[in-house]
């Protein structure tokens, strides 16, 4: 009995132990100054995660039109596939931070969104948390709506970004189609939608000062080939970016604008974009600024 005990008790330590160190997903909230509201993010951290070890890199995914952060858990399956992928060290442990987006289009227009991001959003998460706050330590990405967003950060502040993931981006280089989200959301135009306003937000318009900077972010860029409008529009992106030296990765798979084509592609996305990741020895809490 007393053997069969100690054997249970041996057990449930080495059970505890094991959770303890599980990867683990989280949501949180704070007070976003630029949104002159409280702002809402899920944070994935991975097994082994401490707050007094070494900054690890971070990855912020923004998620699609209407959708929500959690999107990236139940339907894209991020815990499971980060959590393979680091156990086979495919990838360095990261975290990623998944904010609230509503239907913003992660642009300064219905709110201050944008400036959120970069003034609100960043500082949070690197006071918090031992994440890099380092260029070569951070990575953008996001899905639809979400690839709109990250394209133009990665694109406007490419100093703030080593690597970046775009997954079916709706990123439409004339004008959304008559389908298209971005035409009803109220973030375009006011009353109607204003292709005026599309086009001085969207990436074209970005490009030329992007080019004309030194900083090069990578690119792995994806859709399904029934996504016909979006997979057409990557493609020339990633034609683009070849052309002018910018490294980037094009994969086209079958499906359309879901989760299913996206959760196939996220592994592939997470692995070519961490590469860029490439943390300094001494990016320690005690060695970083306050």
């Amino acid at each position: 009995m007393r053997l069969f005990l100690h054997s249970t008790l041996a057990l449930l330590c080495a059970v505890c132990a094991a959770s303890s160190f599980a990867s683990t997903i989280t949501s949180r909230s704070f007070h976003s100054s630029a949104l002159a509201r409280d702002w809402s993010y899920t944070l994935y951290l991975p097994t082994g995660y401490r707050p007094d070890a070494a900054r690890i890199p971070v990855l912020y995914l923004l998620h699609g039109n209407n959708g929500d952060a959690n999107d990236w858990i139940s339907r894209g399956h991020l815990q499971s596939t980060l959590d393979a992928l680091i156990e086979h060290r495919d990838i360095p442990p990261l975290a990623v931070v998944m904010p609230q987006g509503g239907t913003d289009w992660y642009v300064d227009r219905k709110e201050k969104m944008e400036t959120a991001f970069f003034e609100d959003l960043l500082p949070e998460i690197e006071t918090h948390y031992a994440v890099s706050t380092q260029r070569a330590g951070r990575m953008i990405g996001g899905v639809s709506m979400g690839g709109f967003g990250a394209l133009r950060y990665a694109m406007t502040q490419p100093e703030r970004f080593c690597g970046a993931l775009l997954l079916s981006p709706a990123i439409y280089v004339n004008e959304p189609p008559r389908g298209s989200a971005a035409r009803r959301v109220g973030v375009f135009g006011e009353r109607q939608f204003d292709p005026r306003i599309w086009h001085e937000l969207n990436y074209p318009a970005q490009w030329e000062r992007y080019m004309s900077r030194p900083y090069r972010v990578p690119m792995f860029i994806a859709a399904g080939d029934d996504d016909l409008a979006i997979q057409a529009d990557a493609s020339l992106l990633y034609t683009q970016l070849r052309l002018a030296g910018n490294p980037a990765a094009l994969r086209i798979i079958d499906g359309g604008h879901t989760w299913d084509v996206w959760s196939a592609l996220l592994p592939g996305a997470l692995k070519y974009t961490q590469g860029c990741a490439k943390l300094p020895a001494l990016e320690h809490p005690s060695n970083q600024q306050p």
